[in-house]
C-alpha cells in the first residue's frame, strides 16, 4: 500500500508541474470598475505622407507581417522559471488537485515525509527594451521563482536577476548581461486605435518565437483579474492568439513598436478563445521608469471609489445620465477632498482628457506620481466644476519611497519596508525590516523565508529600520545570520545563508 501510495503521489508531482503555466485565465469577462497608466520613453507615431500612404494601403488589401516579424523576434525573450517545491510533510488543499485525485483522497491529502524535492518549471515570455538588458515581463511569470533563465531568439541564454516587480500592474523588470542586444521601444498606447493591426510576440506552451496577429478588439477593458488591494487594470483587448506561455510578450504595431505587453486571456477552455488581454504601453513605461529611478512604483492617487455612469446607476440615483465616472465615495482628508471633490460628483474630464470609463479615470491618474498636480472637470448637479488636484500616496502625502543600496537589495531577492510603530509596539519590538515581496536571489535560493518576515537581528546586532540593515549586510562576506519573527507565528525564526566575497 505504501508503495502504491508513492507512486501516486509522484504521479501528481508529476502532473501538477506539467500544468503549470504563466498566463493568467479568466473565466467571466464582467464590467470593471478600476486602473491606471503611465509616461517613460514612449516615442511619436510619424505622420509623413509615405506612413500615411502605407497606413492607406493596409486598410485596403491584405497585409504583409513579415518585416515587423523580423524587427521584433530577436527582442523577445523565453523566460524559464524555476520553483523549488519544499520538502518534508506539505499539505495541499483539495482544490488544487485534479479531480480524479481529489475524489480518490477526499477533503485532504498530506505529502509523505522526507520526499525529495520536486523542482516545478514555468515557462513565459519578456520583451528587451534597451541595450543594458532591461526586460520586462509579467509579476506573475517570475512570481515565487527561485531561479530565471532567459532564452533569446538565437538561443543564448542568460541566469536573470529581478529589478523590481509591481503586483498591481502585474509588471516585473529583469535584467540580463549580455552583448549586442537587440531591443524594442515604446509608443503612446493613447494613439493606438480600435480597429489597428497589431501582433502578438512571445511563447506560447513553450513554442519559442512565435509571432500571430490580429487587430485591436478594445480599449480600458477592466477584467478584474488581479486581486491585489490597489490593482490597476485598462487593458487592451486583441483577437492576436495570446495563449499560456505569452505572458510578459509583446503586443507591436507594424512598426514593431510595443503598444502593450501581453498578460491574460479569457477562456472556459484554458486556451485562446478569441479574447486576449495586454497592459498598454503607457503602464508599462511609468512602472518601468519608477523601478529603475526608485527602486519601487511611485504611485499617485484620487483618494475616491469609482464606478463607470450607466443608465442604470442614472436612474438608481435619481439623476439625468451624464457620460463620465461616478465618485461614490471620498476619502477622508484624501487628495480629492482637500481639493474639493464631493461624493456624487461625475468625473468627466482628468488632466484636459474626457474620460467615460473608470479604467480610462485610472489609467490617466496612473501616469502621474504623487505631488503632480493635474485638473479634474466634474459634473455636479447639471454644471461643470474644475479643481485642481494634487496627488498623494496610500499614505496621504506627497513623498516618495526609494530604495538604500539598490544592488544589494536585488541581490537578496525582495522588497523591505521599515516596520511602522504601531506594528512594532504590538509585537514589543524596538523596531525591524518587513520582507513585503520576495523574488529570485539568494534569500528564496537559500532559505524558507516567506514575505512577511520581520527582521529584527543581523549577526546578533539590532536593526530597527531598512538603513541600517543595509550598513549590517554591505560589508559583509561569507555566512549571515538573520533573526527576526512573523506576526502570525509564535517566538523567534532564524535564516542563515552566505553572500559571496
Amino acid at each position: 500500500m505504501k508503495n502504491i501510495r508513492f507512486s501516486l503521489n509522484a504521479l501528481l508531482i508529476i502532473l501538477m508541474s506539467m500544468l503549470t503555466t504563466s498566463c493568467k485565465e479568466v473565466s467571466d469577462l464582467e464590467a470593471g470598475t478600476e486602473n491606471e497608466q503611465v509616461q517613460f520613453y514612449a516615442e511619436k507615431r510619424g505622420t509623413d505622407d509615405s506612413k500615411q500612404k502605407d497606413n492607406k494601403d493596409f486598410k485596403g488589401g491584405p497585409v504583409d507581417f513579415t518585416d515587423t516579424a523580423k524587427k521584433v523576434l530577436d527582442a523577445v525573450v523565453h523566460i524559464r522559471s524555476t520553483q523549488s517545491q519544499r520538502s518534508g510533510n506539505q499539505d495541499i488543499q483539495p482544490q488544487q488537485l485534479p479531480d480524479f485525485f481529489r475524489e480518490f483522497f477526499g477533503d485532504r491529502f498530506q505529502m509523505p515525509e522526507n520526499m525529495p524535492q520536486q523542482p516545478m518549471y514555468g515557462s513565459g515570455s519578456g520583451v528587451i527594451i534597451d541595450e543594458k538588458g532591461h526586460i520586462v515581463t509579467n509579476n506573475h511569470v517570475i512570481n515565487n521563482a527561485s531561479e530565471l533563465e532567459v532564452t533569446l531568439h538565437n538561443n543564448e541564454t542568460y541566469k536573470a536577476v529581478v529589478i523590481g516587480a509591481d503586483p498591481a500592474t502585474d509588471l516585473a523588470l529583469l535584467q540580463i548581461k549580455g552583448d549586442n542586444l537587440k531591443s524594442l521601444s515604446f509608443v503612446n498606447s493613447d494613439d493606438v486605435e480600435i480597429g489597428e493591426w497589431v501582433l502578438a510576440v512571445g511563447n506560447p506552451y513553450s513554442l519559442y518565437s512565435t509571432v500571430t496577429a490580429g487587430i485591436v478588439s478594445a480599449k480600458a477593458r477592466n477584467i478584474n483579474m488581479n486581486p491585489e488591494k490597489l490593482a490597476v487594470e485598462s487593458f487592451i483587448q486583441t483577437d492576436a492568439a495570446i495563449n499560456p506561455g505569452n505572458s510578459g510578450g509583446a503586443l507591436v504595431d507594424l512598426d514593431g513598436k510595443i503598444v502593450g505587453i501581453n498578460s491574460a486571456i479569457a477562456t472556459r477552455t484554458g486556451s485562446y478563445t478569441g479574447y486576449g488581454f495586454a497592459i498598454p504601453s503607457n503602464i508599462v513605461t511609468k512602472v518601468v521608469s519608477d523601478l529603475l529611478k526608485y527602486g519601487s512604483v511611485q504611485r499617485g492617487m484620487l483618494g475616491v471609489t469609482i464606478t463607470t455612469m450607466n443608465g442604470n446607476l442614472a436612474k438608481e440615483k435619481k439623476i439625468d445620465f451624464v457620460k463620465g465616472v461616478w465618485v461614490e465615495t471620498v476619502g477622508e482628508e484624501s487628495a480629492a477632498e482637500k481639493a474639493g471633490i464631493e461624493a456624487g460628483d461625475i468625473i468627466v474630464k482628468a488632466d484636459g482628457i474626457n474620460v467615460t470609463t473608470s479604467p480610462r479615470l485610472q489609467e490617466i491618474i496612473a501616469q502621474h506620481r504623487p505631488g503632480d498636480k493635474i485638473s479634474v472637470v466634474v459634473n455636479r448637479k447639471g454644471k461643470e466644476k474644475e479643481f485642481q488636484v494634487t496627488l498623494e500616496n496610500v499614505k496621504g502625502t506627497t513623498s516618495f519611497t526609494k530604495k538604500e543600496n539598490v544592488e544589494m537589495l536585488n541581490y537578496l531577492g525582495a522588497d523591505f519596508e521599515t516596520l511602522d510603530k504601531e506594528t512594532a509596539k504590538k509585537l514589543n519590538l524596538d523596531g525591524g525590516v518587513r520582507v513585503v515581496n520576495l523574488y529570485p536571489g539568494v534569500l528564496r535560493q537559500k532559505t524558507q523565508m516567506r514575505a512577511g518576515f520581520i527582521i529584527t537581528h543581523v549577526d546578533g546586532k539590532k536593526v530597527t529600520d531598512i538603513k541600517e540593515m543595509v550598513t549590517a549586510l554591505e560589508n559583509k562576506k561569507g555566512g549571515v545570520m538573520l533573526e527576526g519573527v512573523y506576526e502570525d507565528m509564535p517566538g523567534k525564526q532564524y535564516y542563515a545563508f552566505g553572500l559571496d566575497s
